[in-house]
């Protein structure tokens, strides 16, 4: 699935726009390096996202096309 896409499906995103803008700014990083929005996500990635001074870090734990939003919470795990 691509990285755009999966930021809103999980809801860490909560559009694909913003997504995307995100990662065209160079904001989203996947395993240490800047990723594209294109960029398909695979379990036990590691993706960090830049918001100013806050940085947002969380590692993959399933990728699914439709989910439910009580379910969205079981695709990521935060960290820090």
């Amino acid at each position: 699935m691509r990285l755009d896409k999966f930021l809103k499906v999980s809801r860490v995103i909560k559009r694909r726009t913003v997504a995307n803008e995100a990662c065209d700014t160079g904001r989203i990083s996947v395993n240490g390096k800047v990723a594209k929005a294109s960029y398909d996500v695979k379990i036990n990635d590691i993706v960090e996202i830049r918001y100013g001074e806050k940085i947002i870090k969380f590692k993959v734990l399933a990728v699914t096309e439709n989910v439910r939003k009580a379910d969205a919470a079981e695709m990521v795990e935060f960290m820090e």
